[in-house]
């Protein structure tokens, strides 16, 4: 065993040993362990060193280098984590600099996407305002080299590994191009590459503000007031928290707060070893109301599933679209030491209505919790606890957030998911621009869709003119988007797909009715304000 292996091994069993201790002297306040229990966490510790000590020792291979660490860090921590519940992890020293950087929500580096296909690294996209857009690096480009050294047998993080570095430094990278006779080099000098949790913010229609949010990291609650703030004389706002997998909790709570009447309840956390915790809008919307409409579907998680809750429960907007996650078990993250982690699950999340958010997960396997979203989730409310809004609406617990109007996402059939496989439309658009531009008034035509069909036959893509005809809207939009992605950037790009996503159509039906949910959430609360001001 290396003795970085080692050392985790040690730690993270210590740190059990350090919870069972505190555990117990805490139960004991209770009369809730015995000295029977102790002794038999104390031999499961032991046993565990002891068959890892044996493996160690008399595998038909030694066990050391890469093979030992993937045996601690992918095997044996794993393995007794999950026992416990779903979300409980570990982070060995490459997953938790990843889940640092997506905290503090920047990095230093050039500032793209990239990703490995058939064995060559291509850029998905520059991000904005970063090293590589300034330089003209395009969607599709090949990343051939970095510092003069080939990438080929590079994996992509590898390949990201070698982009980075400390701020102001140089790196050059070799980039093939279609169209280009030639590999283009570029000297670019590394920078602070802001990832933003607010990746799209704009006016969809007019007084009407659309936000889309993809996670909850230090910078979010101050995007999401800037974006909100930044429209003006708000009519509506459609809050898209589609795909959001959560992340920090004070997040939340300030984007709640920023929303919410002073005062009103955002989340309560209830566990076993630490006090219960409430968390309040302490400083309010200072009155400033407008109809809101929340966008969520079964990616939306944890932090998220938190803002949907808090905002279904005072009535303070209408949320649309799929049951979420269900995902209420909170976990606390602690240092082992060599770079290492541990989240620990340590709460529960509850709503202000008191729902708790968390599904069951007893008797699911890991892959049908994770992947399986109708498998694991309730068919219907009948065995889920109710629980009242602030105006007396029903909504229910133990399964997620329920919306209160129901928008499937729209469904692919095997010839749309057999053209996102190969990245079709990606290719498509680095091969239509590498002898031409276009401008912003750009359509997909009649020609432009001859010359897709040309594409698709000469990369030997099945197809036929029923299948194109079936999901005719998808393949204009679809092209249009990675053209304008590729042509002026992520930004049109995304922008290009919001303007014509069905979710997001339907959801903007759902603002009167967001409005009709905000004059009764603010009528209750007139009333509630009179009652304690009356003399009794």
């Amino acid at each position: 065993m290396t003795p970085r292996a080692r050392r985790a091994l040690f730690s993270v069993v210590m740190f059990f040993v350090v919870c069972a201790v505190v555990g117990s002297v805490l139960q004991r306040k209770v009369g809730a362990q015995s000295s029977a229990d102790e002794s038999q966490l104390r031999d499961s510790l032991k046993s565990f060193t002891n068959v890892y000590s044996l493996v160690e020792q008399n595998y038909a291979e030694p066990i050391e280098g890469d093979k030992a660490d993937t045996a601690i860090y992918d095997g044996a921590i794993p393995g007794m984590l999950r026992v416990l519940d779903p979300h409980s992890n570990f982070y060995d020293p490459k997953a938790y600099a990843k889940m640092r950087e997506d905290q503090h929500g920047r990095y230093y580096g050039v500032g793209m996407v990239i990703q490995q296909q058939n064995s060559k690294t291509y850029v998905i996209t520059p991000y904005e305002n970063t090293p590589s857009y300034r330089a003209g690096i395009r969607p599709g480009d090949i990343i051939s080299a970095v510092d003069g050294k080939t990438t080929d047998g590079m994996t992509s993080d590898l390949v990201a590994k070698a982009l980075k570095g400390p701020k102001g430094t140089h790196v050059q990278v070799t980039m093939v191009r279609e169209g280009q006779a030639k590999p283009l080099v570029f000297d670019l000098i590394r920078d602070e590459i802001p990832h933003p949790s607010v990746d799209l913010k704009y006016e969809i229609r007019p007084g009407i503000g659309y936000v889309h949010l993809t996670q909850f990291q230090e910078t979010t609650a101050q995007e999401v007031i800037e974006a909100v703030d930044g429209f003006g004389d708000l009519k509506g706002l459609v809050f898209d928290l589609r795909g959001n997998p959560g992340g920090l909790l004070s997040q939340a709570v300030e984007v709640c707060d920023h929303l919410l009447t002073k005062g009103q309840g955002i989340v309560s956390q209830r566990g076993r070893a630490y006090p219960d915790q409430n968390y309040t809008a302490t400083h309010g919307n200072g009155g400033k109301t407008f109809p809101i409409v929340v966008l969520v579907n079964r990616g939306t998680a944890s932090a998220a599933e938190i803002v949907s809750g808090a905002l279904q429960d005072h009535d303070r907007a209408l949320i649309v679209g799929e049951t979420t996650f269900g995902k209420g078990l909170v976990q606390t993250v602690y240092n082992l030491g060599e770079n290492t982690g541990l989240a620990l699950t340590t709460y529960h999340y509850y709503t202000p209505s008191g729902r708790l958010i968390q599904r069951n997960y007893t008797g699911v396997s890991l892959y049908d919790y994770y992947y399986n979203h109708a498998g694991a989730q309730p068919a219907d409310t009948t065995n889920r606890e109710v629980k009242l809004t602030d105006a007396g609406r029903t909504v229910y617990g133990g399964g997620g957030i329920t919306p209160d109007e129901k928008i499937e996402s729209p469904k692919s059939n095997h010839f749309q998911d057999s053209l996102l496989i190969k990245s079709v439309f990606f290719h498509f658009a680095a091969h239509y621009l590498s002898n031409r531009t276009v401008d912003k008034s750009f359509e997909v035509n009649d020609a432009v869709l001859l010359e897709f069909k040309q594409y698709l036959t000469s990369q030997n893509i099945p197809w036929t003119e029923a299948d194109l005809n079936g999901v005719m809207d998808w393949v204009k939009v679809s092209i249009k988007e990675k053209i304008a992605t590729s042509q002026f950037g992520q930004l049109q790009g995304l922008r290009t797909l919001a303007d014509w996503d069905p979710m997001i159509q339907k959801a903007l039906t759902f603002l009167p009715e967001a409005q009709a949910l905000e004059d009764t959430a603010h009528r209750v609360l007139t009333q509630k304000a009179e009652a304690r001001s009356t003399p009794q």
